[in-house]
This record gives C-alpha cells, structure tokens and sequence, in this order.
C-alpha cells in the first residue's frame, strides 16, 4: 500500500458495502450533516445502539467508522445520545432524515 493511499484512506465503492442482517438495530435521526476530510459526518440522534463497523442505511450504504461523542472517540451511541457518525462512504442524508443501522 503506498504511503499516499494509507495517509487518505482508500475509498471503497459503495456496491462493496452491503447489508447482511434483515432487521434494523437501531435508528438514527440527522440533525446535521457534514464532510469532514473528505469523509460524510452526521450529526444527530441514536435511538437502539450504535457500534463502530454497523452499517447506515440511507440512499445508499456507508459503515461507520467512528462515533464521536462531545468531541471525544466514544467505542459505541446508546439510546438518546446525541453523537457524530463519521462514515465511510456516502447517505447524502439530510436534516430530518431517519436512517436505519445494521449490524455488521
């Protein structure tokens, strides 16, 4: 891998990506959404749980990559939690907009 490649990322194509299990675990209501280095951000509301390497449903497909509670890495969102997703890969959510997460 070169050095360019590891210090971006490499982007996967969203086809790649796909859902396995067959029920939601959670859902995810977008109060904001953001890009942040190149990677989609969406802020707003947990409701179930949320862990890094679920997958968001929107448009299209993205996997979490991280969770991000007042500005520090959380390892996973409860139910009311007020977070950041940082994904990988594109939803184009928009404000309002209620995404279902799977389980990996």
């Amino acid at each position: 891998m070169s050095f360019l490649r590891r210090f971006f990322g490499g982007r996967k194509k969203a086809e790649e990506i796909e859902i396995v299990s067959r029920k939601p675990v959670a859902k995810f209501k977008v109060e904001q959404s953001l890009n942040v280095l190149g990677k989609e951000t969406l802020i707003g509301e947990v409701e179930g749980i949320i862990y890094p390497g679920y997958k968001v449903k929107g448009e299209s497909v993205a996997l979490v990559r991280e969770i991000q509670k007042d500005r520090k890495k959380v390892d996973f969102a409860v139910d009311g939690d007020r977070v950041a997703l940082v994904l990988e890969g594109k939803t184009n959510a928009k404000k309002g907009d209620v995404l279902e997460v799977y389980q990996s």
